[in-house]
């Protein structure tokens, strides 16, 4: 029974081991997360404003007498 009572905790334990021991690799894996998770975001909001506004842009408005360029 003692065996079963000393059993690891599984994964989460182990990625708990892993990244809260040292706050040194804890304050690092925060930061890269959060630049990763920034990055991820306007990446995709960006994404969905140019799908949302095809045609509406500056770009895409022709002046007169002027061709849009391809």
């Amino acid at each position: 029974m003692s065996s079963a009572s000393r059993r690891s905790g599984g994964l989460l334990e182990g990625l708990y081991k892993v990244f809260m021991r040292r706050t040194s690799v804890y304050a690092t894996f925060v930061i890269v997360g959060a630049l990763l998770g920034e990055r991820a975001v306007d990446y995709g909001v960006h994404k969905l404003w140019e799908k949302n506004n095809v045609g509406k842009r500056f770009e895409d408005i022709s002046v007169l007498g002027e061709r849009p360029s391809e």
